[in-house]
């Protein structure tokens, strides 16, 4: 059968990762879910293979200058696939938007409001009309010139710079100079200068202070430095520089990030005092539409944004019908509640790609295959039915949408699943099933079945009574009003609601000092590091004793390598040719840049002669390249890495490999490998355990082994409140602060708080019918 009317995507030999010569069919036009627990290869399919082959085939037919690159970026390790239209991946990226990024210009509603300003805005008499790019804060033409266009101006104040005052210069009074002898060459300048450094600072005169904290002045002098008797000291010329210039100088231009997170710490930011925070020219904030500035109407949640969108005349209608059509989608899948200048590092991965998501729903394409990852990461159960909608929008628009996912709501909802597994890493890369939902039902082997068609109520269990209380606020910030929350202590808290209703942002307000919190761990989904050279072994220490391990076998010794040839940060061991990273930045002039494995050391990090020793068989890449579970036995012997490795696999972390690169983690992972680091520690006194949705990404048996552990951590005394979307973890907490009832303005109070039986009654809820259904009533 010709492949031109052939409904199905045929995959022949897929190889990559884990899987092992995978041949599997999916339809074409329908919603294909691909399930299986995490580190089973089910993105290596829908991801490394189908969507990697769609686009090398792009590449092929866009230019010849892009054929070269194919062969540095890879082709996918497959054998043949047929009927593969052109692909859309919409992932959940790992990468760290800039702060200028927004949601307005993630969706390009920014440009469709400039546009709206520029032609149809009400100007001032007399003044010229001005071009769109005079509306954005991202260009010169727009930027207020005060801020660049940030909206916040960083400063010092004496306080920031000075922290305790009764101390001397000498005694280090300027906390904000650097320390060792930086710090001891500036001393020595200002008293060479004539100034006493010997005096309380609160006794110095206010000019002398104000001189030597924000002078610009950098006069030179000879320093005398004070002789030691074991060290002969000569004169030399000293530059000086005052504590607001150190600090700015290295905020700006330090490429460490240890320093310039410590400078950051002697700044104050405070909006900008000529655009007051908007970002723009006073020329753009003259212009109105419908009476408010374009940073009045850039500032309101979306869904009232668009109420506000009244024509004036033809213009207007046009560009106005065309902005509340891009609106709408966003409203629908549940992101009505974020503004247009909402900066996008401030939202999460789960919201980011929704965003995207809504976008394509007004790109008209048709007869394309979207790859997405989990789209229902961070949704409430509420909003995963708008979800749902849309997807089906896009599918009855012509297209195959292509899902890896783990929420079972949507797996019921698909017209076709691929189930891969039956585990992760070796013990899987095998599709279990390919075929209708209601099929997987006769697959043994399938984790997936057991959660899909469980219809059993949830098993009862004691809910645990709290031995104290915390109680936190009243807060107000973003959405939340004057909030006061209980939360127990020594028990398993959820916090809940729809996306936007303000559940991060009261967690984030319980901090440690507050009466009996005792030591504070708050695991987050930030990146372990940003580039390939950040790993799992070496965020979790446990690289440094394998190194060891490595310089102490008898080839190492008799070649002279330390524990430093071992390492690929440092010069020596390591390919020079990418500098130990293993991979090398390819520049795409029409596409984002992407990482390919090093032409010299193809991918593994290190030059030849450290390659040639080898610990037990293996070389330190080949160590690297193990996966946690193959590393647990192969090191069983070695406490210090079989402790930190058992850790890992308690978290169901034993598919990862050691030297996986932190830019391919997921949020959920690198939450993960951060909660094995924490666990690895002896326990000391009463710790609270503070979790953002720490299971997105999981599938429900991954889930059930990271909620042992957690359970495990209360057990033994100690606190852990987690924000949660998924009901069976809700379901089996003893404690549940449910907040709502809406997202954003509809949102920012406390519904109900209660043992999860409670709070499934509760009138007003939205959660309370979901939780009713884990619980076993609703099934």
């Amino acid at each position: 059968m010709s492949s031109l009317h052939d409904p199905y995507v045929r995959v022949r030999g897929a190889r990559e990762h884990n899987l092992r010569g995978v041949d599997v069919d999916v339809p074409r036009d329908v919603l294909a879910v691909f399930t299986g627990v995490s580190g089973s290869g089910k993105s290596s399919l829908a991801f490394g293979t189908i969507y990697a082959e769609a686009q090398r085939r792009y590449f092929e037919s866009v230019a010849p200058y892009a054929r070269r690159l194919i062969h540095q970026v890879g082709a996918p390790k497959v054998g043949d696939i047929t009927g593969l239209p052109p692909a859309v991946s919409l992932q959940q990226r790992r990468s760290t938007p800039t702060s200028r990024s927004s949601v307005g210009t993630v969706t390009n509603l920014s440009n469709s409001l400039r546009m709206l300003f520029s032609r149809a805005g009400d100007y001032p008499a007399g003044a010229g009309r001005l071009d769109s790019d005079a509306f954005s804060p991202n260009t010169a033409a727009g930027a207020c010139p005060e801020c660049h266009g940030l909206g916040r101006v960083h400063r010092t104040t004496e306080e920031s710079l000075v922290p305790d005052p009764s101390l001397s210069i000498r005694e280090g009074a300027i906390a904000a100079w650097p320390g060792a002898w930086q710090g001891k060459n500036l001393r020595d300048v200002l008293d060479a200068l004539g100034h006493d450094v010997d005096r309380p600072w609160r006794e110095l005169p206010a000019e002398e202070r104000e001189w030597i904290l924000f002078t610009d002045e950098q006069p030179v002098v000879t320093v005398h430095p004070v002789r030691d008797a074991d060290r002969i000291q000569r004169p030399y010329k000293g530059t000086y520089m005052s504590a607001r210039r150190y600090v700015m100088k290295t905020f700006a231009d330090s490429k460490s990030p240890a320093l310039r997170a410590r400078a950051e710490r002697f700044l104050e930011s405070a909006p900008c005092p000529v655009c007051g925070g908007s970002r723009l020219r006073a020329e753009a904030l003259a212009v109105t539409f419908a009476g408010r500035t374009i940073a009045e109407l850039a500032a309101l949640p979306l869904a009232d944004l668009a109420g506000c969108l009244v024509p004036g005349n033809e213009t207007a209608r046009v560009l106005t019908e065309d902005l509340r059509a891009r609106i709408a989608p966003v409203v629908e899948l549940g992101l009505g509640y974020l503004s247009l200048d909402r900066a996008t590092p401030t939202l999460s991965a789960g919201e980011l790609q929704r965003l995207r998501l809504a976008t394509q729903l007004r790109s008209g394409l048709f007869g394309v295959v979207y790859v997405l990852d989990e789209p229902s990461a961070g949704l409430h159960p509420a909003d995963t039915e708008a979800l749902l909608t849309v997807l089906g929008r896009l599918r009855s628009a012509g297209n195959s949408v292509f899902v890896v996912e783990h929420h079972l709501d949507v797996v019921r909802a698909a017209d076709w699943i691929v189930d891969v597994g039956p585990l992760a890493g070796e013990h899987g890369g095998r599709v279990l099933h390919s075929g209708p939902v209601r099929e997987l039902a006769r697959v043994k082997e399938s984790a997936t079945a057991r959660f899909l068609f469980d219809r059993s109520p949830a098993p009862a269990r004691e809910v645990r009574s709290p031995r104290g209380w915390l109680t936190v606020g009243p807060v107000t910030r973003h959405n939340l009003r004057g909030v006061t929350a209980e939360f127990p202590l020594g028990v398993f808290t959820a916090v809940t609601g729809v996306s936007g209703s303000g559940k991060s942002t009261l967690v984030g307000e319980v901090t440690g000092d507050l009466p009996g919190a005792g030591r504070l761990v708050a695991v987050d989904q930030r990146p372990i590091g940003r580039t390939p050279r950040s790993n799992l072994a070496t965020y979790t220490g446990l690289f440094d004793v394998v190194r060891k391990e490595f310089a102490a076998t008898p080839e190492a010794r008799a070649r002279g390598y330390g524990v430093g040839r071992f390492s690929f940060n440092v010069a020596g061991g390591r390919c020079e040719t990418c500098q130990g990273e293993g991979f090398v930045s390819v520049e795409l002039l029409f596409l984002p840049s992407t990482y390919a494995p090093c032409p010299d050391c193809r991918g593994a990090r290190y030059n030849p002669g450290t390659l040639e020793v080898t610990y037990r068989g293996r070389s330190i890449a080949q160590v690297l390249d193990l996966t946690v579970e193959a590393a647990a036995e192969f090191f069983a012997d070695v406490p210090a890495v079989r402790r930190s490795l058992a850790t890992l696999l308690d978290v169901g972390l034993g598919y990862l490999r050691l030297g996986q690169p932190a830019t391919e983690l997921s949020g959920g992972e690198a939450q993960r490998i951060k909660l094995a680091g924490e666990l690895q520690r002896p326990r000391r006194a009463h710790t609270l355990y503070l979790l953002d949705e720490p299971t997105t990404g999981l599938h429900p048996a991954d889930v059930e082994v990271l909620l042992r552990q957690l359970h495990g951590l209360v057990d033994a005394g100690h606190t852990v409140v987690v924000v949660e979307h998924d009901m069976a973890v809700v379901a089996g907490a003893d404690w549940v602060i449910d907040l709502g009832p809406g997202g954003g303005d509809a949102g920012g109070r406390i519904v109900t708080a209660g043992p999860p039986a409670e709070a499934s009654r509760a009138p007003g809820s939205t959660t309370a019918r979901y939780l009713a259904r884990a619980l076993g009533r609703g099934a």
